[in-house]
């Protein structure tokens, strides 16, 4: 693999070239064009974001300054600011959509694991948004507040892979709830909500599909209790009811019965009141599962940490979009090279170490292997000493 390639090459080589440009063919998205194709704009957009690039114009000074290295990263003949943004405004942001999904896939199944602390059959999901401020001088059409802009982020995370399974792009408008419209459930999956998606013709609609959900249910829950089951109250469960909703509209949306679970936290003193269809699990289990909705949130903080996707390379729509998208697939590309080359490193030491050392030569694995410095030959050999005195 190596064979004196640049270590950004070395890493592109994990993204599957055939399937793109099946997706590009589709939307014809190399119409009219000569050299810049759209793999080569989609490398660009990679590049930047393992190096945090700050702007567009910051992404071209740094490619101009590697000009003649372009063809070798898999760049093309070399790239302006003019027609990298032309790129981003006009080639249609579903390819790069396309793309992401099939590497999120990808990633699942090289990611797969089966060490997570309760065993349940099918697979963990937890669902939730995050809101990323935008200039509404430059950015008008993603009006949100009277003079603040913004767009969200809806994200279905698959928590046994820490690997995000769908993203919604919509603006920040968008009320949260309506986003769980579009998401792919799955027969015998968990979703887990926090208490802002309470809505339960939504919920019912899991139930009809035969998945199971665990949500934060709200203050002013009215919940008529049929019978009870026996509690754990050395793991701070404190009552475990079934029984259905005591207020007609919320019965009607959701006519049949669930679970009314309260919980008390130890460690946070919160006592918290969960909803579920599951009626098999225990009730600590069901703790368990919704102190892993978490996991979502560790992945917004960390995406808006190390990648870019609060500073955008372009004001349109499509331009946006492309840049998130962009995101997501390095994310992936960086969880793929891991497991593939299996390196005992985070996923944040990755991302880091690349992105100053993606024009060296060096081997990947070589790079990103964990040194053991306290296990070195030379350490152990004998050494005649030199004495000066």
């Amino acid at each position: 693999m190596h064979q004196g390639k640049y270590v950004f090459a070395q890493i592109t080589e994990f993204l599957p070239r055939r399937v793109f440009d099946g997706i590009v063919q589709k939307y014809n998205g190399n119409k009219h064009t000569r050299t810049f194709t759209c793999w080569n704009r989609m490398l660009c957009m990679v590049f930047g974001q393992l190096t945090n690039r700050d702007s567009l114009r910051d992404l071209i000074v740094a490619l101009d300054a590697h000009k003649a290295k372009s063809y070798h990263l898999g760049l093309g003949s070399g790239v302006n600011l003019p027609t990298l943004a032309r790129a981003n405004i006009r080639r249609n942001y579903r390819i790069c959509e396309e793309f992401a999904y099939h590497l999120i896939d990808y990633a699942r199944r090289v990611c797969a694991c089966n060490d997570f602390e309760i065993k349940v059959d099918g697979n963990i999901y937890a669902f939730d948004s995050t809101t990323i401020d935008l200039c509404l001088n430059l950015f008008w059409w993603a009006e949100f507040r009277k003079a603040k802009g913004g767009v969200k982020m809806h994200t279905l995370f698959d928590v046994k892979t820490q690997i995000p399974s769908f993203v919604y792009i919509t603006t920040a408008s968008v009320i949260d709830v309506n986003a769980m419209d579009f998401i792919p459930y799955e027969r015998g999956s968990y979703y887990i909500f926090d208490r802002g998606y309470n809505d339960f013709e939504r919920l019912f609609r899991i139930q009809r599909l035969e998945a199971y959900f665990v949500l934060r249910a709200r203050n002013n829950l009215q919940f008529n209790r049929m019978y009870s089951n026996k509690v754990e109250k050395e793991a701070g469960v404190k009552c475990d009811q079934i029984g259905t909703f005591t207020n007609q509209k919320s019965y009607d949306r959701y006519p049949e019965k669930l679970r009314r679970i309260k919980y008390y936290d130890s460690e946070t003193n919160v006592e918290f009141v969960f909803l579920t269809n599951n009626l098999e699990l225990s009730a600590f289990e069901i703790a368990i599962l919704y102190k892993n909705r978490w996991q979502v949130e560790l992945f917004f903080k960390w995406i808006k940490q190390h990648l870019k996707v609060k500073s955008f390379w372009g004001h349109t729509p499509n331009a946006v979009k492309t840049q998130l998208y962009c995101a997501i697939i390095t994310y992936c590309l960086v969880a793929i090279v891991r497991k593939e080359l299996k390196i005992d490193r985070s996923t944040y030491e990755i991302l880091q170490i690349p992105g100053i050392s993606l024009l060296d030569k060096t081997s990947v694995k070589e790079l990103l292997t964990n040194t053991d410095y306290k296990n070195v030959n030379e350490l152990n050999c004998k050494q005649l000493s030199l004495n000066l005195f």
